[in-house]
Formats: structure tokens, sequence, C-alpha cells
């Protein structure tokens, strides 16, 4: 499996591409090519240009969950792929793969708007509908963990804005959280969104989906940001129990966390143009 980090809030040094506050990631696994998470604007469509990413060949969109520095991007996508038609031109019909939760409002503080800001009816014009709960097998070793069990007791206890639900808004702990696993030879490779769910839960969950308590590699947001003492610490054993080779936190891991988690595991710098193998 290849990752290509296409949005990221840092970019590498001498790598002139364009980051934002959010995620994207270009995956190459056992044949099949995918996008996880969209970022916030089209920001990843130009640099993944620059990679030589074909847009147009596409087989799933994985959507980790709906908060807008992850799905802001799909109103782009849509555009790109109804002017290809427009042209003439046909282009592969990608599955959107998510927890059926990533279309219902959201709100946060003054933002009305702070989850997905495309309907349904019009993302499946342009894709399948491969929406779930449940884990689904992309390939024969990376999975889609669906709704994540939330076990342990010092994370994801805290909600972030609301939900709508039946035009009643409700504290919302983003139950549609998910990640990807990829089984490789030397351990699963995690690869996560913000991890609402709690990047521990979501690690205990890839365990017990694959069949496989070795950890390789994490790849993604920890939603470690101002944690509390109760949530870091729990984070920082989880990590020294768990004998992980390494981790490349970013996004929505702050650089207490990061410099805190590098006591306990190596962890690797990560930013737009970073492409790693496994």
């Amino acid at each position: 499996m290849k990752i290509k980090v296409l949005i990221d809030n840092n970019t590498l040094v001498d790598r002139y591409f364009l980051g934002e506050p959010g995620v994207c990631y270009f995956l190459e696994c056992e044949g099949k090519k995918l996008l996880f998470d969209l970022g916030y604007s089209d920001a990843y469509l130009e640099n993944g240009s620059k990679m030589g990413i074909d847009f147009l060949d596409l087989d799933a969109i994985v959507i980790s969950h709906s908060h807008l520095d992850h799905t802001w991007g799909m109103e782009p996508l849509l555009k790109r792929f109804n002017e290809t038609l427009m042209e003439g031109r046909t282009y592969k019909r990608p599955s959107l793969i998510a927890h059926p939760d990533i279309f219902v409002p959201r709100a946060f503080n003054d933002m009305d708007e702070f989850g997905m800001n495309v309907s349904a009816d019009k993302v499946f014009k342009y894709m399948e509908d491969n929406l779930t709960k449940e884990p689904i097998w992309v390939t024969e070793n990376l999975v889609f963990l669906g709704q994540i069990p939330r076990l342990n007791d010092f994370e994801s206890k805290e909600s972030i804005g609301k939900i709508l639900i039946d035009n009643n808004p409700k504290d919302d702990f983003s139950l549609d959280d998910s990640a990807l696993c990829y089984k490789s030879e030397n351990g699963l490779v995690i690869i996560t969104g913000c991890s609402h769910s709690g990047i521990c839960n979501i690690m205990d969950y890839a365990k017990k989906v694959c069949g496989d308590d070795r950890i390789f590699d994490v790849v993604g947001g920890f939603h470690l940001q101002n944690p509390t003492d109760i949530q870091l610490n729990g984070t920082l054993e989880y990590f020294q129990e768990s004998n992980i080779k390494s981790i490349h936190a970013c996004h929505c891991t702050d650089l207490k966390s990061k410099i805190a988690l590098s006591n306990v595991v190596e962890i690797a710098e990560v930013g737009v143009g970073l492409e790693l193998v496994y």
C-alpha cells in the first residue's frame, strides 16, 4: 500500500504544495485507488494534479467523518466529474464509503454548517452509495472500520457542537467518526481523520476486526488538541503498552501532545507531499 498526503495542516520543506487545516490522502492498495477524506477546499485537487494523480480514475472515496475540514472538498470533485461529462468524456464512478450519518446537518458555535455541505442526492448522482455502520473490506487487506465502539474511559467523552436529529439539536459525539486499517506483513497500519471516536478505541477495534494485535503505524489526526490530563495520560499509557513501531500524528494533534507522544513512541513528520509505502 502507498499513501500520498494531498492535504495536511503542514507542507514538507522544499515541496511547493498548498496546505490547509484538513485531511486528504491518496491511497493505492492491491490495484485500487482511493481518496481518504477531501479536505476543506479544492487544494487537494491542485496538489494531486502536481503529483500526477488522475481523479477520474478512482475506485472509492472514503470519508472519516462529516466535519467541514474533511468533506467540503466534495463539491469541487463533483464539479470536476460534471465538467468531464459535459465534455463528452467519462470517469470511473467511485463508491462513497462512510458512516450513514455523514449527511446529517451539524453546527458548531456560530457556524450553522459544520458538516457536509452537499446533499446525499447530489453526491449519488456521481458516486455509488456504500454507506455503512459495519466494517467493509475495500480490498483483501484494507478495511473501513465503520462505527467504532467506545470502550476506553479516558477518551471520546466530550461533544463537539450539535447534530440535528429530526429537527431536534442534540449534543454531537461524532458517532460517524471512523478510520481505515491495512493489514501489512509487519502489523496493522491505521489511517485516521480526526479520531473523535478515540484513537485508542480505534486501535482496539482495528485489532478486533483484523484479528491482529500488532500495530505497525498510525497515520492521521489523534484529536489531541489541548487534551485533558486524563485523556493524554491514558493515551500515552496505551501507546507505551502497544509496542508501536512509529506514528505519523498530524492535523488535530497539537505540539504539546506530539512532544509527549515522542517520549513513548517514535513520531515522524507529516506534510503535504509525504509518501509512505507499506
